[in-house]
């Protein structure tokens, strides 16, 4: 999910966000709602968050609310972009993870491999990616990703 921005252009201001409140489900799919879920790690209360694959959901969440402060927080200083690209045509439909590998709070390192879908001009369809992470700094970053493994 690294889309980037690749025209060197003024930044116009972000398309309007999906309603999502902290009592709506959570757009990463786990049982709880936004604000007990990924909108913790999104406003700070929580912390950071403490798994590779929980850094991964709630970075798909934070593209489904388009949250660029947040994708940028969590996104490794050497890969991250100056800002986000969101296609106001894209919408998230929902995120399933296939594996995660390594990424507890015993690990340096981790993988994610996750299918999202989407509605993009009406056509809906599925990315697939294996995604990266690493700590710096101690929290759990997003490095780079493997898109249509």
């Amino acid at each position: 999910m690294s889309r980037r921005k690749t025209r060197p252009t003024r930044k116009s201001p972000a398309p309007a966000a999906p309603a999502v409140t902290a009592d709506s489900p959570c757009p990463c799919g786990l049982d709880a709602t936004y604000g007990a879920c990924c909108g913790r790690f999104h406003s700070g209360t929580a912390g950071t968050a403490p798994t590779a694959e929980l850094l991964m959901r709630s970075r798909y969440s934070a593209f489904v609310v388009r949250d660029e402060a947040y994708l940028l927080r969590t996104w490794a200083p050497e890969t991250r972009p100056g800002e986000v690209d969101f296609d106001p045509a894209l919408r998230w439909t929902g995120l399933e993870i296939l594996t995660a590998t390594d990424g507890t709070a015993f690990h340096q390192h981790g993988t994610v491999t996750f299918a999202a879908g989407y509605v993009h001009g009406g056509e809906t369809g599925a990315m697939r990616e294996r995604s990266r992470f690493a700590r710096h700094e101690g929290a759990w970053v997003y490095v780079d990703g493997d898109v249509g493994e």
